[in-house]
């Protein structure tokens, strides 16, 4: 069976009782929002786009959304000690995703889905409402303390939600040439990858994309397992990881020993350029791993002809891998928070649909370095 009928088979395996339009926007809890809003737009090419706070009228906490092309960011942050839900977040876990917003056409219904078949209440649907229209959200808990929140608005015209208002800034630096989120990774613990696996399948009716056990992930030291669920139009994709026995620990169970718990571990957003993009992001100061330099000597064996210049690739630490549907390139930021939690990837895909198997050993003995730099190897 060819991989196009495979993914033709896995969408359709997925089920249409809970209809997703795309990702909304992400929302992470940090210590302070108009700082982190300044980096994301300094560093990695964002735009102003709306505020929330006391000039508003919200009393307990202040949010900056940042833009770029499809992709909303929403930085958030507690003014007061009314909301201990934001002061907790960050105490126990730091600066990272509390909320993966997902655009639906009914929260309602969402809402009422995804809790009729089990999953625990976080929001229940909720009408906001301003002089541009109205916005219906609804939302449930899935792993550790993150939640998804189903957004409906189609009767919005506003700027972003309710209670926000345009964010004009005079500093605006060039976007970088993000497009999207291509996928968003959970951390989970020992032993809950299929739990999380049923959840999605069950409560939300993904449906399984592929599945990489300790033998596809590991290296000498290390390993994990993984399992990418998608949504019907694949639109959505999670991939979920374990930790898998190793000689040492993994970066898995070195991020659920620093977030205290599950977690989003990375963002995944994709480019047309990906040399472009990365060569931007580094002249404002985000940092990639390292690859090892014997990658490169045999990746072109490995991957057949590409667009690019091998040179150029290993210059910027950039890794490509083939499918049956084309051939993808991919990097890694080193953390964006000071604890070794959330990360970025940068990612081109020129035909395929797959997640970079080929290059996960180089991937994760470069992430060990910095593990074994940190000391938590």
């Amino acid at each position: 069976m060819s991989e196009s009928i495979k993914l033709e088979k896995i969408f359709s395996d997925a089920q249409d009782f809970l209809p997703l339009l795309g990702t909304d926007y992400v929302e992470f809890y940090v210590g302070n929002a108009k700082q982190a809003a300044h980096f994301y737009k300094t560093a990695l090419g964002f735009q102003s786009l709306a505020y929330a706070g006391l000039e508003t009228g919200i009393k307990d906490r202040t949010s900056y959304v940042v833009v770029q092309d499809k992709i909303r960011l929403v930085f958030t942050t507690p003014i007061s000690n009314e909301n201990q839900d934001i002061h907790n977040h960050i105490e126990r876990h730091g600066d990272g995703v509390k909320v993966i917003a997902l655009w639906v056409d009914d929260a309602t219904q969402a809402w009422k889905e995804t809790t009729s078949r089990g999953a625990e209440s976080y929001l229940e649907p909720t009408v906001e409402k301003d002089t541009d229209g109205e916005v219906v959200k609804s939302g449930i808990k899935i792993y550790g303390d993150t939640v998804h929140i189903f957004i409906e608005r189609k009767n919005y015209k506003g700027v972003f939600m309710p209670g926000y208002q345009a964010w004009n800034s005079e500093y605006n630096p060039s976007a970088v040439g993000l497009k999207y989120i291509d996928h968003m990774v959970a951390n989970v613990g020992w032993g809950e990858m299929n739990v999380w696996e049923d959840f999605y399948n069950q409560t939300m009716g993904f449906a399984n994309l592929i599945t990489f056990d300790d033998k596809d992930i590991s290296t000498q030291y290390t390993a994990l397992m993984s399992k990418v669920m998608t949504n019907g139009n694949g639109r959505i994709k999670f991939p979920i990881n374990e930790p898998a026995e190793g000689l040492k620990k993994s970066q898995i169970e070195e991020y659920l020993d620093f977030n205290n718990g599950p977690g989003c571990q990375h963002i995944a957003v994709a480019t047309d350029d990906i040399v472009s993009t990365v060569c931007q992001m580094k002249k404002r100061g985000v940092e990639f791993l390292i690859i090892p330099e014997r990658y490169y000597d045999t990746v072109l064996d490995r991957v057949g002809e590409i667009d690019e210049e091998i040179l150029t690739l290993k210059q910027h630490n950039i890794l490509v891998d083939r499918d049956d549907e084309g051939y993808l390139l991919q990097i890694f930021t080193k953390p964006l928070t000071d604890r070794p939690t959330l990360f970025f990837e940068i990612i081109q895909r020129k035909g395929a649909k797959s997640f970079g198997k080929g290059n996960f050993k180089a991937l994760f003995e470069s992430i060990e370095a910095e593990q074994a730099k940190r000391g938590t190897l």
